[in-house]
């Protein structure tokens, strides 16, 4: 008997003209069902999708890895989330920029860069340190990359190594996160790693990130570049279910759960917390990465949902996919709720 049959029918009915292939996971207290789903590869010619390829996750590094870290930091008091990023990152110039507008998405930071994808790795970080703020800093929420990637910046400021080494040592390794990682990948691991999106030159991107701003800066990216697999990902989600307690022992103090549960922007905007979007009431955790994928972690119920596609591959047709994804959301949001 499947847990949510009207979502697993839902996401079959979209295979493969909205995505090739799926690996899905639910999570209810205890139990946990996986769904295997479709092709992990169209181009250059088909492969069975598997629950053991590694999916490149976009945006879901946010959270899983940039959030992660700062939330730790800031129990253990090294940073604070209303200073201004300037304490720590002097390199860039506006003092109204706080860790906490970064985190929530309202740092109003006008976050054009001329001819971005011409410009190398130091040109493009000079670019994200010029970057400045505008009157409605802190008043509206405008989901971007560049807080992230300004906040990777801060980390490498504070820990001294590239921020992909950072969420290793922090957050990867000491969650048992052995099959995550960050390219490059030896050509070995490439048969597990499920291609994303045909390049205009007719190669398929496979073990290089999606991402093209976290593909030049490589191991300095703070917003994206993170592959992993659903059952590495169920490990995070379970530290989340726990209330933040990895076997026995606190990974994210009472504090951090505290504030993750709690609304971080204004009232007239979206809700979000630090990091993570916020659904429903009482609130339950997020969030997307743009080549396909979401997380929806309802701590309160201990259920979470762990939704991988491959929906970039070969072609991106974001426009058409979100519709889709939405209604795989609202389907879910139901099932479980009943």
């Amino acid at each position: 008997m499947t847990m949510y049959p009207e979502t697993v029918q839902l996401i079959q009915e979209k295979m493969p003209t909205v995505f090739p292939g799926a690996v899905l996971r639910f999570i209810a207290g205890e139990t946990q069902e996986t769904h295997v789903f479709g092709q992990a590869a169209l181009l250059p010619k088909t492969e069975p999708m598997t629950k053991e390829h590694l999916f490149d996750l976009a945006s879901l590094t946010k959270v899983i890895c940039t959030t992660t870290v700062l939330l730790r930091l800031w129990d253990q008091g090294e940073i604070e989330m209303e200073v201004p990023l300037t304490r720590w990152l002097p390199a860039f110039k506006d003092d109204r920029v706080t860790i906490k507008h970064l985190l929530t998405h309202t740092a109003a930071i006008n976050t054009w860069i001329p001819h971005r994808d011409q410009l190398g790795a130091a040109a493009l970080r000079k670019a994200y340190l010029q970057l400045e703020s505008s009157d409605t800093i802190g008043q509206t929420v405008n989901y971007t990359d560049t807080g992230t990637i300004l906040l990777g910046f801060l980390l490498e400021e504070l820990y001294q190594k590239p921020v992909t080494k950072i969420f290793q040592e922090e957050v990867l390794t000491p969650l048992g996160m052995k099959n995550s990682g960050f390219p490059p990948f030896p050509p070995s691991q490439l048969p597990l790693i499920v291609p994303t999106q045909q390049q205009p030159d007719g190669s398929i991107l496979r073990g290089i990130t999606h991402d093209p701003k976290a593909r030049v800066l490589g191991n300095h990216a703070g917003n994206a570049g993170l592959f992993s697999t659903v059952d590495d990902l169920t490990l995070f989600v379970q530290l989340l279910l726990a209330n933040g307690q990895q076997q026995g022992a606190p990974f994210f103090s009472e504090k951090v759960m505290q504030a993750l549960a709690q609304r971080q922007t204004p009232e007239s905007t979206k809700p979000r917390t630090y990091g993570w979007d916020l659904l429903g009431a009482p609130y339950q955790l997020f969030h997307t990465g743009y080549t396909g994928t979401f997380l929806a972690v309802d701590i309160p119920n201990k259920k979470a949902f762990i939704f991988l596609s491959n929906r970039v591959h070969p072609v991106d047709h974001r426009e058409s996919y979100l519709g889709h994804r939405d209604e795989i959301l609202q389907c879910y949001l139901k099932e479980s709720a009943e």
